[in-house]
This record gives C-alpha cells, structure tokens and sequence, in this order.
C-alpha cells in the first residue's frame, strides 16, 4: 500500500512532526516524493524530489512513534 503521510512523535496533535507527499520542504525547493517502509532496516524512509531528481531525505527507525495515513483509491 502506498503511504500518504506520516506522522511522526508521541504525541500527534501538539508534538509530533507531519510529512506528506507532495508537501513543499526545505523552504519551497523541493517536495516529498515518496514515503515508504523498508522492511529489512524496519525504518520509514521519505524520499525529496528537485525536478527530476529523487533523493533520500530523512529515515526514522520503528522504535520512533508514527502514525500511518494510507492512499485509499476507490
């Protein structure tokens, strides 16, 4: 399944950080990309891209609380 956001910290509403693709970072130069699992390092990864360039940006390991919004296509 294909994330749509993440949000990361213990607590979601006042403290927790929130990324979502298609979200404008690093002030306006670049948009996240993708958002995606990686099983084998059991981490979260978020990819940025610059134009046609994708690049790793951030990576928050499963012992980081998140929170999971899916892409729901009907």
């Amino acid at each position: 399944m294909d994330i749509r956001k993440i949000s990361v910290g213990p607590d979601y509403k006042s403290g927790a950080m929130h990324y979502l693709v298609g979200q404008e970072v690093l002030n306006g130069t670049h948009r996240i990309h993708l958002i995606k699992y990686d099983s084998d390092l059991q981490s979260y990864k978020i990819y940025i891209e610059d134009e046609d360039v994708v690049i790793l940006w951030k990576e928050f390991s499963s012992a980081m609380p998140v929170s999971i919004e899916y892409n729901i296509n009907f």
